[in-house]
């Protein structure tokens, strides 16, 4: 199935007429964009965590602004700790707090 199959016509339309891009690059940044905001907190972390050490970044640096940027992101995350932050990234997955 290619992006134009997968994605509605009328928004790689949009995008296309709004931007000045032709059809499939418009479905390209469609596809990109569904699968940015399709990230789990899992994903987003281990990106991010990632992205930030290739800025040599120390964890008790990235741990905070972690923390900063779920709350801002687009899913519903979790309030997470550090603790659990770190075993998203090297291990065990998280678990979530009950109440």
């Amino acid at each position: 199935m290619t992006d134009s199959e997968t994605y509605p016509r009328d928004l790689v339309r949009h995008v296309s007429m709004t931007t000045g891009l032709d059809d499939a690059t418009a479905s390209r940044v469609v596809a990109d964009v569904v699968a940015y905001f399709g990230q789990t907190v899992e994903e987003f972390v281990r990106r991010r965590h990632a992205a930030l050490q290739d800025k040599n970044m120390r964890n008790d640096e990235i741990w905070p602004s972690l923390i900063a940027e779920l709350e801002h992101h687009r899913f519903a995350a979790p309030e997470l700790t550090e603790r659990q932050l770190r075993r998203i990234v090297y291990g065990s997955g998280y678990q979530a707090k009950t109440s």
